[in-house]
């Protein structure tokens, strides 16, 4: 037995070394993925972190408000404020026409008497309260009240602008409109009830928000994009194994091949063990490359280094285990299709499907809940999650143990179900 499976492993060996460009293609070219995808991704976060975006800012106010809007506005260091088109001072109109445009992606325009007309609001209220508590002076005759009408900010944004990007801006407009609202009615109250230039409320804030991340040796845990990306499309390259596993079935089906391994006899478990273990030393060199990747090539393309101290002996069982769970999916792929034509655009389709629900392109939390439910079923969304346990949780061996169950019982299942169909299609 164990001389059928040796034999079967160096039967899949010879195959591989005749197609030496297809062996190549399997290591070469999801490096040249990983590396495209993640200076992309690392580029697009540059540039909306550190480069300054331009904005159409137009001040029909010309009060407090527009003045602390623009001082919020370029102390963020996100935003460069543009009130001029060409030389000529923008209004509503040429502002919006230029957004729309695709020219902009933003511009905010500020009402006129905003200030003025705030400051009015917040007096009659204040008064009203003083008035109510007796702390109003006799003397003082009630004011006529004059009706204010709201008055709106406008944002105008690009239809191409991401909404994650809309809500962000809305979001910071918003708080700081209300704190300037805020800092009015304790300003207007300290003018009715001070005492000198003494204050009578402290302004500052009371509730402040901090961030708490994990640390290991007094360092914090930062994520970033080399730390998605290289266990992500690791386990893309992994399961693309299916592709060209269960062509080689398909072949061997189509050229005789298992027939003759058969008439030796060989089981067809026997043959699936030595497609496994060849399959298996692919992924894992596949993901050790890309690995090597992240921690030396990236250093030089300006990137962050993967931090893999400590990390590389789970980080491996992972990628064994899910190594398995797709060859296992390839092996049923290759077993059930009848044509290298149903089995390679199927194989490719579907990995592409189960990267995509797995939350390898897009985070699974940013999913319909539908979306959320389904990536699930996804071996790459077990996989993914067992390296963020290990890379960003800093789990150990019992935190990975759930998705190494379900990658293990994944392979057993599909394997299982192929040798039931290879024998039920024998005996017909």
């Amino acid at each position: 037995m164990m001389y059928k499976f040796f034999m079967s492993v160096y039967k899949e060996m010879l195959l591989l070394k005749r197609d030496f460009g297809g062996l190549v293609i399997l290591f070469v070219m999801p490096l040249v993925l990983i590396i495209t995808i993640t200076l992309i991704q690392d580029s697009t976060f540059k540039s909306v972190t550190e480069s300054r975006i331009p904005i159409l800012l137009v001040d029909n106010d010309k009060g407090e408000i527009s003045k602390t809007v623009k001082q919020n506005l370029n102390e963020s260091g996100s935003f460069e404020i543009v009130t001029q088109i060409d030389g000529v001072a923008i209004t509503e109109t040429t502002a919006k026409e230029a957004v729309f445009k695709g020219k902009y992606q933003l511009a905010i325009v500020i009402p006129e008497k905003l200030s003025h007309d705030l400051q009015l609001k917040v007096n009659q209220n204040v008064e009203k309260i003083v008035r109510n508590f007796g702390l109003e002076e006799a003397s003082d005759a009630p004011k006529e009240k004059l009706t204010i009408t709201s008055k709106e900010v406008k944002l105008y944004f690009d239809p191409a602008t991401q909404l994650t990007f809309k809500n962000a801006v809305k979001g910071a407009i918003d708080k700081m409109i209300s704190q300037i609202e805020t800092k009015s009615i304790y300003s207007t109250f300290q003018d009715q009830l001070g005492e000198g230039d003494e204050p009578v409320f402290e302004q500052k804030s009371f509730i402040t928000f901090k961030e708490i991340v994990p640390k290991v040796n007094d360092k914090e845990i930062l994520p970033n994009s080399v730390q998605h990306n290289v266990p992500a499309w690791a386990l893309f390259a992994i399961f693309f194994i299916v592709v060209p596993l269960s062509i080689n079935i398909v072949k061997e089906k189509g050229q005789g091949t298992q027939i003759r391994l058969i008439t030796n006899p060989v089981s067809y478990m026997v043959v699936i063990a030595g497609k496994t273990v060849t399959y298996l030393l692919i992924c894992m060199i596949q993901f050790f490359l890309m690995v090597a990747v992240g921690v030396y090539l990236f250093p030089y393309l300006g990137l962050p280094t993967l931090d893999v101290s400590e990390k590389l002996f789970l980080m491996s069982i992972v990628a064994l285990f899910s190594g398995l769970a797709a060859i296992g999916f390839g092996i049923l792929l290759g077993t059930i299709a009848k044509t290298q034509e149903q089995s390679a655009p199927f194989g490719a389709t579907s990995v592409v499907i189960l990267a995509a629900i797995g939350g390898v392109w897009v985070p699974v939390f940013a999913m319909p809940k539908m979306m959320q439910y389904l990536s699930h079923i996804s071996p790459m969304n077990w996989g993914l999650n067992a390296f963020y346990d290990v890379l960003l949780r800093n789990g150990g061996l019992t935190e990975i143990l759930p998705e190494i169950n379900l990658l293990l019982l994944f392979f057993i299942i599909t394997v299982t179900i192929s040798i039931w169909y290879d024998k039920k299609k024998r005996a017909v």
